[in-house]
């Protein structure tokens, strides 16, 4: 079990240099990527090797991926061994099965030209995958029906806020799973200025109830803590990593 750390949580806190020194010392090895990052992939990599950090997963928007040639030399260029598309636009999150299947096979064609390269590729998910199609059926189900070979990288939190029981997915589709992220949803009503999210171990998930279903039911090697509005990133990254450092 490796614990990365999705650098998105720190968008706000710039540097990114003095962000990558603060959780390498407090004992992460890992990080994840996101498309906002890459444009100075070569410096980018200069200061994960400097501060003893790797990049092994990234989020890569679908413009980006479809630019394959470009997106493989920012995977290579940050040592990085799967990518994975973290969303589309809201736009685009339509009732019409017919158009998650066609991003289904867009996916999968993706997927294929990215392992031909020694690549991993898959989907992440958020809420609205889980919101019933016309038609009844859910677009999670579609998309990894249609892209058969592509992994998932399953958010868990958002699983849950898409009303949904994670470990139900778990067993479901659990040799799909490579990768999981690892965070938590406050009580109803609080931690509003943090958009209902909490630090992991800290909220209203069973993460160890998670952490063994996970570790039964999938083939997850990155396990990614993530909190997408954390008023403090210091607090975040220490209680989160203390946490989860307790029930490993």
């Amino acid at each position: 079990m490796d614990f990365s750390f999705q650098l998105y949580s720190a968008r706000n806190f710039p540097p990114l240099d003095g962000v990558l020194a603060r959780i390498a010392k407090l004992g992460y090895r890992q990080v994840e990527g996101f498309g906002g990052l890459y444009a100075e992939a070569d410096s980018l990599a200069a200061s994960l090797k400097q501060h003893g950090l790797t990049m092994p997963t990234g989020h890569f928007g679908l413009t980006q991926l479809k630019d394959t040639d470009a997106a493989l030399k920012t995977a290579e260029t940050l040592g990085m061994k799967f990518l994975y598309c973290p969303a589309i636009p809201k736009e685009d999150r339509v009732q019409d099965e017919a158009k998650w299947i066609e991003l289904g096979e867009t996916l999968a064609k993706l997927g294929e030209a990215f392992r031909k390269r020694g690549f991993g590729f898959g989907w992440h998910n958020h809420d609205f995958e889980f919101s019933p199609l016309s038609n009844g059926k859910l677009p999670m189900d579609v998309l990894l029906e249609t892209a058969g070979n592509n992994e998932w990288e399953m958010d868990v939190a958002w699983v849950v806020k898409g009303g949904q029981d994670p470990i139900a997915w778990i067993k479901k589709y659990g040799p799909r799973i490579n990768a999981v992220h690892v965070k938590d949803l406050a009580p109803a009503g609080q931690n509003l200025n943090e958009d209902g999210w909490a630090d992991v171990g800290h909220g209203t998930l069973d993460w160890q109830a998670l952490s063994t279903a996970i570790k039964t039911h999938t083939n997850a090697r990155y396990w990614v803590m993530e909190h997408d509005n954390p008023a403090d990133i210091d607090r975040f990254a220490s209680r989160s990593l203390a946490a989860v450092q307790a029930w490993k």
